[in-house]
């Protein structure tokens, strides 16, 4: 896909011509955001060039904001490692033109989008907030002007003391709460409380007004901004349960090309401790295979060596994720192992905190 695509500009109550008005990119990939109902009540996508008509409150916000969507809406659960990369492109070549940026996304992989983008994003200065929702416009109770205008307002707020960007990350808004994007989980399809933050407090919330916590966002010094370009696909996730066999741990840890895998393990990191399943894992790290050990618990951290069931792991050179999600460790995988770096390089990076996924 081409990054050219066109930018629509919305009528708001800035001038076009104040310079002090925040400057803001709407970025639509697709999802339920995105759909409304058509004269014959048919759920179509809508038309962005016409947002205003559907939400009309847009055009009363202080901001001067622009539209662009792919010319291909996709689907959510659709989004590949590639449509990552060219996200971060676009945002890339924009960067410059824009203060903050609001990504318009289907719900059912937003957390896997939104974790992805904080790692090849490095360096980010501005807001780029992931937002969507769980009733389309135009029905009754729609969530979907709420979560975009707050998104818009939180894209566009500076630190009243510092004046600088308030929320210098990608982050996910929803339902009145702001989400580390690495922190983010999606844990309910049928309410609109669809996000919850796992392991680390939200940003902000919404209520009569926004309320930011400042202490729990990351502000680091100003550098230019880097896009990564690759991201490692040769990555998998085995997730343990009672009874898994060795033909199931075989297969998957015996994919071709497989380069790296997050074991999902029990509590505080457990696993069996049969001689086959050990001999799997070492044969897997044998053949180059980055194993990081994620819990299964929505609370709570890995620590290898706390009960015997985990002790052998590191001596296997298995890596323990802390307190990692399981959707911020599959695309760290994809991001460190795709930097092609050595195997110290590797795990000293795979170990460490790179964008507040991991509680120090």
């Amino acid at each position: 896909m081409s990054s050219d695509l066109p930018l629509l500009a919305l009528p708001t109550l800035a001038d076009a011509a104040d310079a002090t008005a925040p400057r803001l990119l709407i970025i639509y990939t697709g999802g339920t955001v995105g759909m409304a109902f058509n004269r014959r009540g048919e759920l179509v996508p809508m038309q962005f060039g016409r947002l205003e008509r559907k939400m009309p409150d847009l055009t009363r916000l202080p901001f001067r904001i622009s539209l662009l969507s792919l010319p291909n809406p996709i689907d959510s659960s659709n989004v590949t490692p590639q449509d990552w990369l060219y996200l971060a492109r676009l945002i890339g070549r924009h960067y410059a033109d824009f203060d903050g940026f609001v990504v318009l996304h289907g719900t059912d992989t937003m957390a896997y989008s939104a974790a992805a983008l904080s790692y090849i994003l490095e360096h980010l200065g501005k807001p780029v907030v992931f937002t969507g929702a769980q009733v389309p416009v135009g029905r009754s109770r729609s969530d979907a002007q709420r979560n975009l205008i707050t998104a818009l307002e939180i894209a566009a707020a500076r630190h009243p003391r510092a004046h600088t960007v308030r929320v210098p990350e990608v982050c996910v808004f929803f339902n009145d709460e702001l989400i580390r994007g690495t922190r983010a989980k999606k844990v309910e399809s049928q309410q609109f409380a669809a996000f919850k933050s796992e392991n680390y407090p939200p940003l902000a919330r919404a209520g009569i007004t926004l309320e930011f916590a400042d202490k729990d966002i990351r502000l680091l010094p100003a550098g230019r901004l880097t896009v990564h370009e690759k991201l490692e696909t040769g990555v998998a996730v085995l997730r343990l349960f009672p009874g898994i066999t060795e033909a199931v741990v075989r297969a998957v840890l015996s994919v071709p090309g497989l380069r790296g895998c997050v074991l999902e393990t029990y509590g505080s990191g457990n696993a069996p401790t049969s001689e086959w399943f050990i001999a799997c894992l070492r044969e897997a790290r044998q053949r180059g295979v980055w194993l990081l050990n994620v819990s299964q618990c929505e609370e709570g951290r890995v620590v290898q060596g706390l009960y015997e069931t985990s002790a052998r792991f590191a001596e296997l050179g298995i890596i323990g994720g802390d307190d990692i999600t399981s959707e911020a460790a599959i695309t760290k995988l994809m991001f460190v192992l795709g930097l092609g770096l050595g195997e110290e390089d590797t795990r000293r990076l795979l170990t460490q905190d790179l964008r507040g996924e991991i509680t120090p």
